[in-house]
């Protein structure tokens, strides 16, 4: 359990620190990324296109974060809130102009032999677009 926890922590840290590369050493080569909206992603290739696309368009900071994982450590969960700024136009969705928005939001895991397998990125996509059409 506690390793499991380490290891989400170096996740978030990653992320907080906008270090693609970090994230990445944290996945097994075949993880299996779903995302609140859209199609699951396989393997580190893609997660990494995917992070790029998003550090292009939205700069992100998680706060508030709160981890557990279950005694064996083959499952974990993550409570945080994200605060960002909307950067760049994303396909879909409306124009950005610079808007900050604030949102909680969660991440769900599954571990195996300390990498992390799955990952399942949930927040409310009504309440983003809500905050960045002000």
């Amino acid at each position: 359990m506690y390793e499991t926890i380490a290891l989400i922590t170096r996740y978030y840290t990653a992320f907080n620190a906008g270090d693609i590369d970090g994230m990445i050493a944290c996945l097994a080569p075949d993880v299996a990324h779903h995302v609140n909206e859209g199609q699951v992603r396989i393997g580190t290739a893609a997660f990494g296109e995917f992070c790029a696309h998003m550090a292009r368009c939205y700069a992100e900071r998680l706060d508030d974060l709160v981890i557990m994982a279950n005694a064996d450590g083959s499952r974990a969960a993550a409570e945080f809130t994200v605060n960002g700024t909307y950067l760049a136009s994303d396909a879909g969705l409306p124009e950005a102009r610079g808007q900050a928005y604030r949102l909680p939001a969660g991440g769900f895991f599954t571990v195996r032999e300390g990498r992390i397998t799955r990952i399942v990125t949930y927040y409310n996509l009504a309440d983003w677009v809500a905050q960045v059409s002000r």
